[in-house]
This record gives structure tokens, sequence and C-alpha cells, in this order.
């Protein structure tokens, strides 16, 4: 078995005993409640993986409070989402991140000098749906809406450990295996061809870098799984592009001692496989451009690291060494474990990210500024009853939605202290 600990705490599933957790963690939520937090595309609504997520979270006795963050197209998309989430027994909140009220009120926000409608995508649901969460909840557990292999596992090792105060953990990141099916196969390829690879070059360059050492222990750095309390939530900035996951890394980083970060064991994990795409603007690559700069950003920020041109050569260089010789091991390991592998193709992506570091690193070093959503804490320094505005606005979305499909009233939906 693997016990194997990192600079942070990695918490193996060695044969835990679920029923017991769920039912330790249902007793700690009753005085520290919890919530899941899911941003979502409506077309999400449409495939198999988020009805599994919403009836495996319905029998989470453990999970108090479930914010939807979705991004929709117009008034009946938002009437479709409210019915599909409507048999959720615990109180539900379908935040519609680009409908008319939560539009303006962050129109309201801007014209007082702070602008979050510059920001688009997963970075800014996430932003809303974490101070919408905030209210309701002392531990967030965040994940997205298209896992194919989601079970009532996933939220209960995400939350267990924020709750247990013995423990200390203020942030619990997911590690998993991520296998695809049909044939199986490795997937994952940004992680296993990119960042891998990318902060062993980085380390042979720059030395064993107190943030760099950080970032490799986490065994599944780019998982988008991730739960944190409330405290954390309302102090991090959020990441505004497709580097979000590594980004959140460095606020972390930045906000939380070492003792405090923890990450945990989900096991066999697959969600919707993306195209490489054909230049650094799409697909995987923009992905690996936007986390290649992150954690130059960081590197300079937190570790006063003077980055160059000719650095960007040597790490493209020593890149494309790491990324054969972990290409081999994949083989040897895929082979054994008869998964499908292609270690040509694999040779041909690495080849394309190898390109990525050198585009991406001259962009970074024309301009490096990042593209992050300042905290909470800035934005309720401007509207201090923030969170609370968008909770009515949720509330009254939700109330006219129902309205339209002739559906039950929100109250019954809701704590008592979210209808007041």
């Amino acid at each position: 078995m693997d016990f194997k600990q990192e600079l942070i705490t990695t918490i193996h599933d060695l044969g835990c005993d679920v029923e017991k957790l769920s039912e330790r963690l249902t007793e700690l939520s009753q005085t520290r409640p919890t919530a899941v937090l899911v941003p979502s595309l409506y077309e999400e609504l449409k495939r198999p993986a988020l009805t599994q997520i919403r009836d495996h979270l319905s029998q989470c006795t453990f999970v108090n409070n479930i914010v939807i963050c979705l991004y929709a197209q117009d008034w009946q998309e938002y009437v479709d989402a409210v019915n599909f989430f409507e048999p959720l027994p615990q109180p539900t909140f379908v935040l519609w991140e680009n409908g008319q009220r939560v539009t303006a009120i962050l129109e309201k926000l801007a014209g007082q000098g702070l602008d979050l409608l510059q920001f688009r995508g997963k970075g800014r649901a996430v932003w809303l749906g974490l101070g919408l969460a905030t209210l309701n909840a002392d531990a967030i557990a965040l994940h997205d809406a298209d896992i194919t292999t989601y079970d009532s596992t996933y939220p209960l090792k995400l939350l267990y450990p924020l709750l247990e105060q013995e423990f200390g953990i203020a942030f619990n990141k997911a590690y998993y295996a991520r296998i695809g099916e049909n044939p199986r196969s490795f997937h994952g390829r940004v992680t296993r061809l990119f960042v891998t690879p990318l902060i062993t070059s980085l380390m042979e360059l720059f030395g064993y870098r107190d943030y760099l050492r950080y970032l490799n222990a986490y065994r599944y750095p780019l998982s988008g799984e991730f739960a944190l309390n409330s405290d954390l939530a309302l102090n991090t900035r959020i990441p505004a592009n497709w580097g979000l996951e590594v980004g959140l890394l460095a606020e972390v980083y930045r906000n939380v001692a070492l003792k405090r970060i923890a990450q945990v064991d989900l096991g066999l994990f697959e969600h919707k496989h993306q195209t490489i795409g054909s230049s650094t603007n799409q697909g995987l690559q923009k992905m690996c451009r936007d986390i290649l700069q992150s954690i130059l950003r960081t590197l300079t920020e937190t570790e006063q690291v003077a980055i160059s041109m000719d650095h960007i050569r040597a790490v493209g260089v020593k890149y494309r060494r790491e990324a054969q010789n972990l290409a081999r091991q994949y083989f040897v390991d895929a082979r054994f474990n008869s998964l499908s592998y292609d270690r040509h193709k694999e040779e041909v992506t690495l080849e394309q990210f190898e390109q990525v570091i050198l585009e991406a690193g001259a962009q970074y070093l024309s301009d490096a500024r990042g593209a992050q959503i300042p905290d909470w804490t800035s934005a309720l320094a401007v509207i201090p009853d923030l969170r609370e505005q968008l909770q009515d606005a949720v509330i009254s979305d939700m109330a006219e939605a129902r309205i339209a499909s002739d559906g039950p009233s929100l109250t019954g939906t809701l704590t008592p202290a979210a209808a007041q």
C-alpha cells in the first residue's frame, strides 16, 4: 500500500469506512453547516453526468446547502434548470450568473469602482458561488458538473477533513487516477505531460524553491475538486482564466500554513475529455498557456525569481527530456495494466506543449499581468451586504421560475435564515 506523505498532508483511501465517516460528518454538519458548489453551463443539464451528480447529492445527509452557479442563455433555460434541481431535498440555490438581477448587482458594484463584469467563465461563476455559499456554510466543497464517475464519497472525502476540528485543515484538494473507457487508457494529459515535467524542469533550473516544492507535493494539481473553509473562501482571489486550478493553489500558498493543507484520494475518476486545440488560444494548449504564465507570475511574486527569455528556452529544453522520460514510464505502466497507450501520439502531444512553453513564455515577458478577481473582502468593503443582495436575487429568480413552471413555493426549500 502507498503510505507516502508529501509537503502537505496526504489522506489515502486505505479502505476507509464510508458509512462511519458519513455518520460523523452528518453529526458535525449540524453545528458547522456544509455546502456543495457546482459551476455549470446549461448544456450540462442535457448530459447524464449532472443527473448522476444530482441524484447522489440528494442522498448526502451531510450536505446542508447546494449552490448551482449556472450560465444560461435565456429565461427558459434558467426555468428548466430550476426544475432540474427541484428533487434535491437540501436548500438549493440556482444562481443565474448572467441573469438580469445578478448582472444589475455587478453593475452597481462596477459603478463604485470594482468591475467584475469584465471577467467571464468559470472564474466568475466560482467567485459568485463562493460568496453565496459562505452565507450559509462553514465548509464548501466545489466540483465540476461533468464528472461521469461521481458518487457520494466525493463530497464526503472533500468535506470531512475540514470539519474534524482536531485536524486543523482549511483547504483540501482531490487527487485521483483519471482512467478513460472505450478503450481503457490514461487521461489527464495536461497534468501528466505538461505540469508534472514542467515543475521538475523549473526546479532543475531555479532550484528547490519553496513554491515549486509546494506545487510538486500535489499529486493532481489540476483537479477541479476541492473544499475550503468560509474564511479562506472570502479571502481568496479567484483566477479568471484557464489557469484557475493552479492559480488557486498559488492563493492557498499565500494564505494558508502548509500544515493546514491536505489532499485526499477520490480513487478512479473521469469527466469530459477535451481536445488539444490547434493554437495556444484553443483547447488544452490554451490551458497550458495560462498555467505556465500563472506559475511564472507566482515564482516572481513569492520567490523573487527574475525570468528572462533565456530561462524560457532552457525550460523548453529541459521539459522535452523530462516529458519524454515520463512517456516511456507511462508506456510501461499502461502495458502492465492492459491499458491502451499510443506512445507516438503522446510524444506528438508533448511536442505541442513544448511549443506552448516558448510562445506562452514570450507572452508573459511582454505582459506579466494576470487576470484575477479581487477577493470577497474587497467587494464587501464596497457593498457590505453584497452577499445578502445576491441571495435575495437568487431567491427572486427561483420564485419566478417556479411560478413560470407552476411548481411548488420557494419557501419550502430554504432554511429559515435564507428565507428571511
